[in-house]
């Protein structure tokens, strides 16, 4: 089980998270759903260990191989699709995971691809990458109804535990997950 314990975090001058306690099934998929501004990222981004709680705690997170995407897809514009996953991985599994995602030409740099085709290699790269623990932040961002069914299948079983943002709740229902609602 992954457990927030009466945590707060937030940045300089705006608090984000106020007292959150929460319980995490571990395994399992689990959806934040909430507005802009109430939390989603932050959550994901204390989940990480890129930020701490101002107070409060967070347990279960040690010792675990972590991969995540980021709310941007954060592609290294000087490498194509291929080279930006095998950053993290080896090139077979690069290959796989892009094949996955439906990206059939991985010599494309990132300003070659739409916007869909970005967020899809990002998405690559963070599956390539592996691990226990799959922190998803708007992994469905820029795709077409259809293409994100056949992503979620592909990806709904690529760690123990899935944490995602979602603003809708059919993309949770999707992943098959359990929604957290995070509220003001």
């Amino acid at each position: 089980m992954i457990r927030l314990d009466h945590v707060f975090a937030g940045y300089p001058g705006k608090k984000v998270l106020e007292n959150l306690t929460l319980t995490l099934p571990d395994p399992g998929r689990t959806a934040v759903m909430a507005p802009s501004g109430y939390g989603k990222t932050t959550l994901l981004r204390l989940l990480a260990g890129l930020m701490q709680p101002e107070s409060g705690r967070i347990e279960g997170m040690e010792n675990r191989k972590i991969a995540l995407l980021f709310q941007e897809d954060r592609l290294l514009p000087w490498l194509t699709a291929e080279k930006n996953v095998e950053i993290v991985s080896d090139p077979e599994t690069a290959k796989k995971w892009l094949r996955e995602m439906e990206i059939d030409d991985g010599s494309l740099y990132p300003h070659e691809m739409s916007g869909g085709m970005q967020r899809r290699t990002a998405l690559a790269r963070a599956l390539a990458y592996g691990g226990d623990t799959l922190l998803l932040d708007e992994p469905f961002k820029g795709l077409d109804d259809a293409l994100k069914e056949r992503v979620a299948a592909r990806i709904k079983n690529a760690a123990p535990l899935i944490v995602l943002s979602v603003h809708d709740a059919a993309e949770a229902a999707l992943m098959d997950a359990q929604i957290v609602h995070l509220d003001p």
